[in-house]
Parts: C-alpha cells; sequence; structure tokens
C-alpha cells in the first residue's frame, strides 16, 4: 500500500510562507496498491484533491472517494479535482449515511450548487456515482475497509481502518474524545470505536488540531490534542502515529516544535525486553508519500 498525503491541513486552508513546508491543502489522502502507478482510493474531498490530480499522470481517475464528513475542509476540493471532472473518469463518492435519510447527492448538492457553486455534483464531467455506507466492513477498489461512527460536533462522522491483506491504516481527521467525557487523563475518553480502528496498524493518522492551552478556545469544533493521538496509538498497539489535520494558524516553526517535543518524550522508544513501548510519532506534511 501506499499513502500519499496530499492535504493535512483543518478548518479552511493556510496560505503564506509559514506554512510552506508543511503544506496548506485540507485533508486528502490517496491509496494505491502495491505495483500500481496510480491511487485508486481517495479519502476526503478537501483542497489537497488539487494535488491528487497529479498523481494521475495525465489519466483520468478511475476509483472512490471516501469521505470522513461532509464538514467544508473535506469537500471543497470535490469540482476542482481535473483527474474526475474527465469524461473518461469512473468516480464513486461514498460518504456516512446521514440520520436523515437524505440522499447523498442531495446532501452534497447544498454545498455545491447554485447560489454557492455555478454547478451541481450532477453537472461535473465523467461517470459519477454518489452513495451512502453504514458502520462495518466494506469492500472498496480492493481494500478491505473497516468504517466505525467517531464522536466530532456538527454531522456525522467516520473513521476508518482500510488495509490491503499486507498494511493497514487508521484514519481519523475529526475526532472529539472529550465528547464522551475528560477520561482518565483529561484527553478524552479512548472509546472502543478509535481503539477498534487503531488497533496494531501500521500507521494511525489522526486529529491533533489541539495543544494544551487551546481548549477552551476550541472545544466548540470538536476537535482532538496532540497528546491524545499518541496516546491512543500506543493503547492500541499502532506502529505510528501521525499527527494530521493542523490548525490553520500553525506555522512551520511551532509544527517543527511538536515533532521535537515526542521525539524528546522518547516516542518510538523501546522497552528493556526490546519491544516498542511508544509509537513512533511523525507530523503530517503535504506531499510525503509512506510506502506499507
Amino acid at each position: 500500500m501506499r499513502v500519499h498525503f496530499c492535504g493535512v491541513r483543518g478548518s479552511t486552508p493556510a496560505v503564506g510562507l509559514e506554512f510552506a513546508r508543511y503544506g496548506g491543502n485540507t485533508p486528502c489522502l490517496a491509496l494505491a496498491h502495491d505495483g500500481d502507478p496510480r491511487p485508486s482510493l481517495i479519502l476526503d474531498a478537501g483542497t489537497g484533491l488539487q494535488l491528487a490530480s497529479a498523481l494521475m499522470a495525465g489519466e483520468a481517475y478511475d476509483g472512490t472517494i471516501l469521505l470522513t464528513h461532509l464538514h467544508w475542509d473535506h469537500v471543497t476540493g470535490l469540482p476542482f479535482y481535473g483527474a474526475g471532472d474527465d469524461p473518461r473518469a469512473r468516480v464513486d463518492v461514498l460518504l456516512p449515511a446521514q440520520q436523515s435519510g437524505a440522499p447523498a447527492s442531495d446532501v452534497l448538492a447544498g454545498m455545491m450548487s447554485p447560489p454557492y457553486f455555478p454547478i451541481g455534483p450532477d453537472g461535473l464531467r465523467g461517470t459519477w456515482s454518489f452513495g451512502s455506507i453504514e458502520p462495518g466492513p466494506q469492500e472498496i477498489e480492493g481494500f478491505t475497509v473497516l468504517a466505525r461512527e467517531i464522536p466530532h460536533k456538527g454531522g456525522r462522522t467516520f473513521g476508518y481502518r482500510i488495509g490491503d491483506g499486507h498494511a493497514s491504516i487508521a484514519y481519523m481527521p475529526d475526532h472529539c474524545p472529550t465528547a464522551l467525557g475528560p477520561g482518565e487523563d483529561g484527553l478524552g475518553e479512548y472509546h472502543p470505536a478509535a481503539v477498534e480502528l487503531a488497533r496494531d496498524v501500521d500507521i494511525l493518522i489522526h486529529d491533533a488540531q489541539l495543544l494544551g492551552p487551546e481548549q477552551a478556545r476550541e472545544a466548540a469544533f470538536g476537535h482532538a490534542f496532540a497528546d491524545y493521538a499518541v496516546a491512543l496509538g500506543a493503547r492500541a498497539g499502532a506502529r505510528e502515529v501521525v499527527l494530521f489535520h493542523h490548525g490553520h494558524t500553525r506555522t512551520d516553526e511551532e509544527l517543527d516544535a511538536l515533532a521535537l517535543r515526542f521525539e524528546d518524550d522518547g516516542a518510538g522508544g523501546q522497552d528493556e525486553g526490546g519491544e516498542r513501548d511508544r509509537p513512533r510519532v511523525s507530523v503530517a506534511r503535504e506531499g510525503t508519500v509512506a510506502e506499507l
């Protein structure tokens, strides 16, 4: 499995030199099978989806876009996906089934139709389909996908565990564990859905929008602490935790300091028996590729 990080920011894009090294686009991952030069499964359609077009090397997209939820920073890239807005393309868009029962195409048209946008979802070129999924196991584009509902304010939100028979990742870009209570360390509950998704994965890609002092100011938006992501990875036995969904005001220097803090804390170390006692920790950077 190959994982391309096409967008790593949260809430809204970050523009300026102080954000250039880690990147300013909002969430988008592109997954490809071993031996396949092009991705066939895309997770979320933030502004990073534009970068995913370059991975197609001039070919039209033939695959699925799987959304965690419908907040703007996860969907506004859809109408700008050049490799999908192509007469040759086949794009299946899947999103969490809405509690209202509304069809997926109608829900997406709420943000992509006049007067908010010139065309609706049915105006995209190529063969597009729009569908909904429920929690549970799925088979999508040759990947095994486990969907679980996780707490996040403002609409039904899923986290995903994705495998190809050789490697696995967990993807929880928006997660508010404090919605279930403070937990034993004040960072939020390590609830069954989150632990199940992260159990023994190669990489846990997790919401890390908040740092300690920001809880009071940012709690209304429903995100997680960086320390929670690392602690969840340790509890679940993840090999690596990638801190993701960086706040749009978090500068490159601040993200460097975040990475250094976890390096200094000894994350990724080994116990006396030679077993890994904490996962490796890295900070998501736009344009990087994880080969699993």
